[in-house]
Order: structure tokens, then sequence, then C-alpha cells
């Protein structure tokens, strides 16, 4: 293995520990630099080899882990949609609000509001939770989205 490869390995793996830390730690304040530091990065080489690893930016990859577990938290609907988005670790509820309709294909209060009136707690959590995953890259389609 040349020292080429070597560097390559080691990359992917501590590209791998951003990401294992972003899907354990969603809802804390992070940012690149932050994540670059842990792994002795800089912020720019961690964007540039995550979106080439992973095909979306480090904060594109962590948005949407946020989205997935804020739509969890509005189909189980005890919480307002600004406790959502304060619980998932967003900081502005329009930046949230904007981010979710541009993944789920409709705004959170939507969401929730079909999730109630659709019955969503009747299926398995797991199968709801697959059938609902967000898309990325502002690939959500503008259809009607059912959720039973």
């Amino acid at each position: 293995m040349t020292s080429s490869d070597a560097d390559r390995l080691r990359d992917l793996a501590l590209l791998r520990r951003v990401r294992d830390r972003m899907d354990r730690e969603f809802a804390q304040p992070l940012d690149v630099e932050a994540l670059a530091r842990g792994v002795h990065m800089s912020a720019g080489h961690l964007s540039r080899q995550f979106k080439a690893a992973f095909g979306e930016s480090p904060y594109s990859y962590l948005m949407t882990r946020r989205i997935e577990r804020a739509m969890t938290l509005l189909r189980r609907g005890d919480l307002s949609v600004t406790e959502v988005c304060f619980e998932v670790g967003s900081s502005s509820l329009g930046t949230f609000s904007t981010r979710f309709t541009e993944l789920v294909g409709m705004s959170p209060s939507e969401y929730a509001r079909r999730a109630r009136t659709a019955g969503a707690g009747e299926l398995p959590s797991c199968v709801t939770k697959q059938a609902t995953r967000p898309v990325r890259n502002r690939e959500a389609p503008a259809v009607d989205v059912h959720l039973a």
C-alpha cells in the first residue's frame, strides 16, 4: 500500500468519525470548524473531503439528520413546531422550516397536521420512518405525500 492509499484510508476513517458524531450529537450546536478540530483537519479540507466521500456537505448531512428526528417528533404530536425546532438543535425557526420544506416537500406544521389526521401512529415506527425518510439535495417531490 502506498502512502497516498494509507492517507486516503486514514481520511476516510476520520470522515466516518465526523459523520458518526453528527449522527449521535445532531441536537448539539455543531459547526464545521468544531467538527474539523475534532479530527485535526481544517474546516475547508473537511468540507471538501466529506462532500467527496458522502456526496453532500457536512452541514447538509447534519440538517438531514435533524429533519429526520424532527419528523419523528412531529409524528408523535406532543410538541409544537417551535419546540421541535429547538429540540433537534436548530437555532432558527425560519431556517429549520425552510430546510424541512426542501427535504420533505411540505412545511413542518403541514407535516404534523397530516400525521395527526392520517393516524401515522398506527404503523410501526420503523415502517413510518422508512416510508417518510426525507430526500436530500432539494429533491423533495412537489406531490401529495400520504403517511398512511
